[in-house]
């Protein structure tokens, strides 16, 4: 007796039904295509469908589900034009779970796998605005460490491939610009003067270029710290400040940068002062004499001139 097809379906059906297993795992019977297949692993008949399957998870704040969906597309129909738009929702559903590293990984891999696609400036975009959250310390990621660049120096890095990544597009100079200032918070100051410089040479008509000129001053007046009998650094960072307020004399910065200047022409006097003073201690007073004048005729309107005048007085008359 010959046992009809519709028969066998309602025993196997019948079958799997006695059988207990998880419900995510499921099997339903598709006349359309004549087979058993899982919800869950299935992909829809078209990438376009599928892709507006798995925004519709994104929609709802279901992340994981519409990262299952994207990727896919992405196993499915990786050559299709909607694939460029899948890798992009991967990225965004990272962000949205706060693993900002991983996103900006993802995101990338938008512009290395598909450089036709017209999404890199919403990639610059999103890079742009996650790295700027590390760098202002408005975020935090567990995953920091063992990211994509493995420590928190992938932040300049970020901002070169933001710079890369759409190199004559806004966040570009301010990219380059943010290098700098980053360098400047970890005390680097030749690698922020780099920065800084290269952020004029490279991009000299931005608004970024006055306020990279400005921050030279800061990273020359910074590393001039500690260096008490060398003052050329010193002498390097007045001159970058006065040159700052020449040229920008209506700037927001150029109250900071004479603020700056009067700081630190007053660490020259001081320097000076002590210098002389150094000479007195081991009886070398012309060298003393010649500090201390120096002190009164280039730094009279700081306080340092007063003190040299009194130690002036106090030499011998006849000193060597």
């Amino acid at each position: 007796m010959q046992i009809k097809p519709f028969f066998i379906y309602l025993l196997v059906a019948a079958a799997l039904v006695s059988v207990p297993v998880p419900a995510s795992a499921f099997w339903i019977w598709t006349p359309e295509s004549g087979k058993w297949v899982n919800p869950k692993y299935s992909v829809k008949p078209s990438p376009a469908e599928q892709l507006v399957y798995a925004d519709e998870f994104f929609k709802i704040k279901k992340y994981q589900d519409a990262m299952r969906e994207y990727k896919k597309l992405l196993t499915h129909y990786p050559k299709a034009r909607e694939a460029a738009l899948a890798q992009f929702g991967i990225g965004r559903a990272w962000e949205a779970l706060k693993k900002y590293w991983r996103a900006v990984g993802e995101y990338q891999k938008v512009v290395d796998r598909y450089p036709f696609s017209d999404l890199g400036p919403k990639v610059v975009e999103h890079q742009y605005f996650i790295v700027n959250l590390f760098l202002e310390g408005k975020a935090s990621d567990k995953e920091f460490a063992r990211s994509l660049f493995g420590t928190d120096y992938q932040i300049p890095e970020v901002f070169l491939k933001i710079i890369k990544n759409d190199p004559y597009g806004p966040n570009a100079p301010a990219s380059q610009y943010k290098i700098g200032l980053f360098y400047l918070e970890k005390a680097d100051y030749q690698q922020a003067r780099d920065a800084f410089e290269k952020t004029i040479s490279d991009y000299p008509d931005s608004k970024w270029a006055d306020s990279a000129r400005y921050q030279i001053a800061v990273a020359d007046a910074k590393r001039s710290v500690g260096a008490q009998y060398d003052q050329k650094t010193t002498s390097i960072a007045v001159s970058g400040f006065e040159d700052y307020v020449k040229m920008n004399p209506d700037s927001e910065l150029s109250p900071a940068a004479k603020a700056e200047v009067q700081k630190l022409t007053a660490k020259e006097a001081e320097n000076n002062f002590v210098i002389g003073e150094f000479y007195a201690k081991h009886k070398r007073y012309k060298s003393a004499r010649l500090y201390w004048q120096v002190v009164v005729d280039k730094y009279a309107a700081t306080a340092w001139a007063a003190r040299a005048t009194e130690k002036l007085k106090s030499l011998p008359g006849d000193a060597p």
